[in-house]
């Protein structure tokens, strides 16, 4: 169900979003760019097989920020970091993806990572706020690409800005007494190779990930919540893991009647979006906030995401 619009789009704003649309030859140009700036509230509810009894344990998920003005202002971040307080979770998860991307420098103004991760600071949730990293905040540092490694500079920003950052590692958190786990698996497509720019997937040496090393650091039977950029790894995701929980597609970002023709998975539109249940294994693909590529969104609106999970 989603909640209210969050934001709304200002006369100026509009009028330079049309004119991007206008030269970008988009037919519902005003609806589509009018719809990047509300934002919508999404909850699921749900019951993975072997969640513990007394554990009830509620998520607010944050993906595909792509900071940058006049798309997603620091205003706008303010904004959608109140009202996501508001809904009270026990954690935060932020999912990557916090910079526009060169592909968005055309059409709009970069945020500094400090002003971005600084507005990000002001997410508050009793068992933490915890953040991964995404494809574009690999590519727009170029020093990072050229080392093959390390944290790049929008994690050095989080960091800084002192929110907990995971690459391939896990922490024991507890509610009530009732021990759980957050998993946060290093982006798999960190490096932008021709072959992984052509296909829209990460080639065999693409990413940062490592799944086995992730869960190696989970040493009990807690149950385990895994943050993922794509989520294109969840084939590959164990039993063990009672939910796995990922950005990146953007719902597709343009969705006619459902379908999106361009979904950036090696799966096609198989994890577009939503609550995707295989082999009684959980996912949830948020349909994140910002823009990557144009300023446009269409049958994809923005979302906040809230998972309340329980027995």
């Amino acid at each position: 169900m989603r909640g209210e619009q969050l934001a709304v789009i200002t006369r100026r704003q509009f009028i330079q979003g049309f004119g991007v649309a206008v030269a970008g030859g988009f037919g519902c140009g005003g609806y589509a760019l009018a719809e990047p700036f509300g934002t919508g509230l999404t909850h699921y509810r749900l019951s993975p097989p072997g969640w513990p009894a007394g554990l009830s344990l509620k998520l607010a998920i944050i993906a595909d920020v792509h900071a940058c003005d006049p798309w997603m202002s620091l205003e706008r971040i303010r904004s959608i970091v109140a009202h996501t307080n508001a809904s009270e979770p026990d954690c935060v998860l932020l999912l990557g993806d916090y910079v526009a991307g060169r592909s968005m420098s055309r059409y709009s103004d970069p945020i500094k990572h400090k002003a971005w991760a600084g507005a990000l600071a002001g997410l508050s949730a009793p068992c933490g706020v915890h953040a991964v990293l995404g494809n574009h905040d690999w590519w727009e540092d170029i020093e990072a690409q050229r080392r093959g490694g390390g944290t790049p500079k929008a994690g050095l920003a989080l960091q800084d800005a002192g929110i907990a950052l995971y690459q391939n590692d896990s922490v024991r958190l507890s509610k009530n007494g009732k021990a759980f786990w957050i998993a946060g698996l290093g982006d798999q497509w960190a490096f932008h190779t021709k072959a992984g720019a052509k296909h829209w997937r990460a080639t065999d040496d693409g990413g940062v990930d490592d799944l086995a090393g992730t869960l190696a650091k989970v040493r009990d039977d807690a149950p385990v919540v895994l943050m993922a950029h794509e989520p294109d790894i969840f084939p590959q995701v164990p039993d063990r893991i009672a939910l796995t929980v990922a950005g990146h597609t953007h719902g597709g970002q343009v969705r006619v009647l459902g379908y999106a023709p361009i979904v950036p998975s090696r799966f096609g539109d198989r994890y577009v979006y939503g609550h995707i249940v295989e082999e009684q294994r959980n996912l949830v693909v948020s349909g994140g906030l910002g823009c990557s590529g144009v300023p446009v969104r269409f049958g994809s609106p923005p979302e906040i995401v809230v998972i309340e999970v329980s027995a």
